[in-house]
């Protein structure tokens, strides 16, 4: 990566429907607009990023009853599906995606139950070292 091309770096530490879609949303516009992204999926943003996770992606609470209206109208409005969106920030080539170590420990996931597009397994003070030149955070 040159000095001269912008960075963002998104740690992604929610699997609800809701909150899935900001930071791929986000990173999907990045990655096509020549910036460099990281995600760092970690806590309940970490089971996104097991195979077929993002299809298995519900809204939160009592709200999960109205996923499937939820994912029709997404549909019907042209949004694409989380799948897509990975896929086409993947396709960019300018795009990693970090799982977090501790949280696998925790959750107990293998790397073999994760897609096959991560790019690093690292813990919060990895992710650090890459984020901490990026020009834009967040935190989703």
């Amino acid at each position: 990566m040159s000095d001269s091309k912008k960075s963002m770096s998104i740690i992604v530490h929610s699997g609800t429907l809701d909150k899935a879609y900001p930071p791929l949303m986000l990173a999907v516009a990045a990655a096509a607009s020549d910036m460099h992204v990281d995600l760092f999926f970690t806590f309940w943003g970490l089971p996104l990023i097991k195979k077929n996770g993002l299809k298995k992606a519900k809204l939160p609470g009592l709200m999960r009853f109205g996923t499937f209206m939820m994912r029709r109208r997404i549909k019907k409005v042209g949004i694409a599906k989380l799948q897509e969106l990975l896929e086409a920030a993947v396709e960019t080539g300018n795009l990693n995606i970090y799982a977090c170590t501790a949280t696998m420990d925790l959750m107990m996931i293998k790397k073999e139950q994760l897609i096959p597009e991560v790019d690093g397994f690292i813990g919060a003070a990895g992710f650090m070292d890459i984020a901490v030149d990026a020009d834009i955070h967040l935190f989703i």
